[in-house]
């Protein structure tokens, strides 16, 4: 998360700039890292090792409770409350079609766009979550700890944000009296 002019700064310093926490955490394995603390007998090599292995687990573990919760919560909550407030849509046009006849095609256009819209995220979601439980089921085979880290960090990560990105839209989209959660107003509000 930092910018451009740091990074440049960063490097002219000679400090390094590792983007990615399982990369990150390969310092506590450097030999260097391993000699300063073996010498000053804070830890043993092995008692080293360990810590970065439990480290790494903690990482990919926390990213997949993460995506657990997220496909979860968007599968079971935000689709259905999506789907719940289209349905109300899709009613109010059926009802001025039947008021306005073809004139209701002008004046339904929001509403008629609102429900391709929310069709276009309602796909996107199942697609991405689907997609992200294959990564999952990919990196959870992995037995090398540095690897699975990096399997969860390159491949199941992304899709959080992904997912997220369609949700927040659905969010601005959906009524309030209908949406499961709070929103971010709300809790900024708070």
């Amino acid at each position: 998360g930092y910018s451009e002019e740091w990074v440049t700064e960063a490097l002219g310093r000679g400090l390094t700039n590792v983007k990615k926490a399982p990369e990150a955490l390969n310092a506590y394995i450097t030999p260097e890292t391993k000699k300063i603390f073996t010498r000053a007998g804070v830890l043993t090599e092995r008692e080293l090792v360990a810590r970065y292995h439990i480290k790494l687990e903690n990482y990919y573990k926390k990213i997949q409770i993460e995506a657990r919760v997220l496909g979860d919560i968007a599968i079971n909550h935000i689709i259905p409350t999506a789907i719940k407030y289209q349905n109300l849509l899709i009613e109010n046009v059926r009802g001025m079609k039947e008021i306005f006849g073809k004139e209701y095609e002008k004046l339904a256009q929001h509403q008629l766009d609102s429900i391709r819209e929310i069709s276009s995220h309602i796909k996107a979601i199942q697609e991405k979550v689907f997609d992200m439980i294959e990564e999952r089921k990919k990196a959870n085979v992995i037995e090398d700890t540095f690897e699975h880290a990096m399997q969860y960090c390159d491949r199941v990560k992304p899709y959080l944000e992904e997912i997220r990105s369609h949700v927040d839209q659905l969010e601005l989209m959906i009524d309030d009296e209908l949406w499961p959660l709070p929103k971010y107003r709300e809790l900024l509000q708070l």
